[in-house]
């Protein structure tokens, strides 16, 4: 194993409760992760460790760690045990912008413009955008990092009088860039889905060849109704989810 200690999580396991003690071993952790006392990174105890401090059956410790790395919380590497999962953005479904959720999390976003295209939209863009064929789009095309590590690739696509300038893009979202401009995101039409990566993709995303996407399509709208911007983002999926609140009708 590495050389970095490995860290202790303090336990109580209540042996005359019906939850069984994997779970209970698993909450602990994950609270412990979640509250900050275990950093992304950090090595844990390995099963036979954590099962004889514990008192508790091998097979429990095990069970206890494989439903954290099925969560995602916890990822097993040859040579190094069982480490703290690195940090991972989780995304309400709302109108918002990631630039924004970034910040409003605490985290630092900062963007690389990779290209600012003007040139005719093609025939799916200019639907979406409902503009005339032929008409001028800005093609923006960033990569998002958080605290510096990439985190999604983002292609946006928007009509020439309202496209912010290259030298906003590099210094704030998008749509904050639009909101100074008086342009406000009053709805959108989007669309969440998975796939495989490109050779491409995963090199700027600094992922393996074909690992797996999540993508979104997004056309947003201001209060008129007039179409704003058509987005076509990729997200790391092993450092990004989307979540929501589903009601009973």
């Amino acid at each position: 194993m590495g050389s970095e200690e490995a860290a202790i999580v303090r336990v109580e396991l209540d042996r005359t409760s019906s939850t069984p003690l994997y779970h209970q071993l698993a909450t602990a952790i994950e609270q412990a992760i979640e509250g900050g006392a275990l950093a992304p990174g950090q090595r844990l105890e390995n099963e036979i460790a954590l099962a004889e401090r514990l008192r508790v059956s091998r097979p429990t410790a095990r069970r206890a760690l494989a439903e954290l790395v099925d969560l995602g919380m916890l990822v097993r590497k040859r040579g190094v045990g069982t480490q703290v999962a690195p940090v991972r953005v989780r995304r309400k479904v709302d109108l918002s912008s990631l630039y924004d959720d970034l910040e409003r999390t605490g985290r630092k976003p900062t963007t690389s413009v990779l290209e600012y295209n003007v040139a005719p939209g093609s025939p799916e863009v200019s639907r979406a955008l409902e503009l005339p064929d032929g008409a001028d789009v800005v093609t923006i095309r960033r990569i998002r990092r958080a605290d510096g590590e990439p985190l999604a690739l983002m292609t946006n696509f928007i009509a020439l009088e309202l496209a912010p300038s290259y030298e906003q893009l590099g210094a704030v979202g998008l749509y904050h860039a639009l909101r100074e401009a008086g342009v406000e995101i009053h709805m959108a039409h989007q669309q969440i889905g998975a796939r495989a990566a490109t050779a491409a993709e995963a090199r700027l995303l600094e992922e393996k060849p074909k690992t797996a996407v999540l993508t979104m399509e997004r056309t947003a709208f201001d209060s008129t109704g007039r179409a704003i911007e058509h987005g076509q983002h990729i997200y790391r999926a092993s450092r990004y989810s989307f979540s929501t609140t589903l009601f009973a009708q």
